[in-house]
């Protein structure tokens, strides 16, 4: 069970996550109200520990900026948040994690299928037109058995503190992603980052899971 706390802004809350036992932590390139220059993003990188993932969200980027940010943070996987092509992917030595947006319908945005042997793990949120992402809502978490033949999946979309741990018992995913669920008034909030970390951890022990990022290894 994987656990990524994304826009992360600043050292303080990243070390919060790391120091609750987060596994990786997602910082935004793409426009957005949690984009970061690659400047500040590396900055904050410096000071967590080497083990800690650090994924770099894109949407519909030129390939040579992305390769560019993530030679220069440095990033450890990349994260698509847009429509990009199955032959895009291909072009990074690093991981790559395809996010697929999934309809109220159970519709897939793009279809999962075709990433089948290129990504490394999709990322599974909520479609809404015209977002790419961090919309704060949720989908059906059944769906999840959809995306999960084609490879790993890691749950997003409306996760908070609060429903993270029905979401795990119905989608048993391989990992989680929060962003807006550990917010308050726009802004990270470390005591809710904590708390959505710990009912992770609550789940993983009432089922006797335990925990690794084999995903990425």
């Amino acid at each position: 069970m994987l656990v990524k706390i994304c826009g992360i802004k600043d050292v303080e809350n990243a070390l919060v996550a790391v120091e609750n036992g987060a596994d990786a932590l997602g910082f935004v390139f793409a426009p957005s109200s949690r984009q970061l220059t690659p400047e500040k993003a590396k900055k904050i990188m410096d000071t967590i520990p080497a083990g800690v993932l650090r994924v770099g969200v894109f949407v519909d980027a030129p390939i040579s900026l992305v390769k560019g940010i993530a030679e220069y943070c440095p990033l450890t996987i990349l994260q698509l948040h847009g429509n990009e092509s199955v032959d895009y992917c291909r072009q990074f030595k690093k991981p790559v994690i395809k996010a697929i947006r999934v309809g109220e319908k159970g519709n897939f945005y793009p279809a999962p299928e075709p990433y089948k042997e290129t990504v490394k793990a999709f990322l599974a949120d909520t479609y809404q037109p015209h977002k790419s992402g961090g919309t704060g809502l949720s989908f059906p978490w059944r769906e999840v058995d959809n995306i999960r033949k084609y490879g790993p999946v890691i749950l997003a979309g409306g996760l908070n503190l609060y429903n993270v741990y029905q979401a795990l018992n119905i989608a048993r995913p391989d990992g989680v992603d929060v962003s807006s669920g550990v917010e308050t008034d726009g802004h990270k909030d470390s005591k809710k980052i904590k708390r959505f970390i710990k009912e992770v951890k609550r789940w993983e022990n009432e089922k006797d899971i335990t925990r690794s990022k084999r995903i990425f290894r």
